[in-house]
Order: structure tokens, then sequence, then C-alpha cells
């Protein structure tokens, strides 16, 4: 196992974990309703950052399933290496979300109500309940690995992997099948 990079302090480390999930949960709610600087002109099409937001998605969902591999093959540096890109991923991820929310205007789904758009509703209705509750849960693992509280980390990411994993692979997917009916914003 890897010496822990973190000095165990759970009180100081719940409520940074909660403080920090709170005010990005405000922020994105706060943000993605209220849009001020939508129609300002930058000179370049705005809706290049939820193609970027998809890029870092389908990144971070690759990282996620190298990530167990290389724990499952007890290879802990590379696992840790990996999960801390997927981690700076993800806040990447955010900053260019709240860019692209605060930009861009509402985009709705444009096709037909068939099945598809069904199951475009599932994946995002889905998606943002789990990405809305996800980030506490990658927190709190995260710090469980870095205080080297290993059994404490295991059962945690038995339930954030597969969560995390999802949120990732359909924000790709939400990308995909909205992306067609945004209206160019220059």
């Amino acid at each position: 196992m890897l010496t822990p990079a973190l000095k165990k302090n759970d009180k100081q480390a719940r409520l940074l974990i909660w403080v920090v999930s709170f005010v990005v949960f405000g922020a994105v709610t706060f943000l993605t309703n209220f849009k001020p600087l939508t129609g300002l002109n930058l000179g370049f099409n705005v809706h290049l950052l939820a193609l970027t937001n998809a890029i870092i998605n389908g990144t971070v969902s690759v990282l996620l399933i190298w990530a167990l591999l290389a724990v499952k093959n007890r290879n802990y540096v590379m696992h840790k290496r990996l999960m801390l890109w997927a981690i700076a991923l993800s806040s990447l991820f955010l900053v260019s979300y709240i860019g692209h929310h605060l930009l861009a205007a509402e985009t709705k789904y444009g096709g037909a109500h068939d099945a598809m758009y069904f199951i475009y509703l599932f994946i995002l209705i889905t998606h943002i309940f789990l990405a809305t509750v996800i980030l506490p849960f990658i927190l709190f693992t995260a710090y469980r690995a870095l205080t080297g509280e290993y059994e404490k980390h295991k059962k945690l990411a038995k339930y954030t992997w597969p969560l995390w994993l999802y949120v990732s692979v359909t924000g790709v997917l939400v990308y995909l099948l909205i992306s067609p009916y945004y209206v160019p914003h220059i």
C-alpha cells in the first residue's frame, strides 16, 4: 500500500468536503438558471465549451476504467495518479460547464417526441441527479485513500466509482444527443 499523503482530520475534512460540495451545487444551480452573459459576443461559438465538456467527460471515463484496472493489478501508484488526474479533469470540466451555461442560451431537444426523446430524457434526468450527488462521494473516497484508510476507501469506492463512471459516460451521451440542436452563437 501507499504511504498516506494527508494527515487524518475527519472533522476538518468533513466540513471542507461539505462546504465545497454545497458551494459547487449552489454555483451550478444559480448560474444555470441565471444567465447574465447570454448573448455576449466572445468571437467564438460558445458551444465549443460543450464539446470540450464531452471530451473531458470521455477522458475521465477512460481514466476511471484504467484506474480500476490498475488497482485490480495492484499497481497502486498508477491507480492514485489516474484518479488524481480524473479529479483534476473533473474540476476543469466544472469550470467549462459553468462557462458554457453562463454564456449559452438554453438548448431544447428538437427531435420528435419518439422513443429517442424519452431515452434522452431518461439519460439526462439520471445524469443530472447523479452529477448533483456524486461530488461529496468522490471527495470522501479520495480523502479516505489519501489518509491511508484503504478499507474505508474501498467500501466507498464500490459505490462512487460506478456512479462517477455513469455520470461521465452519460455526460458524453447527453452532448451527442443535444448537440444537433445547438444554435451557433458567436
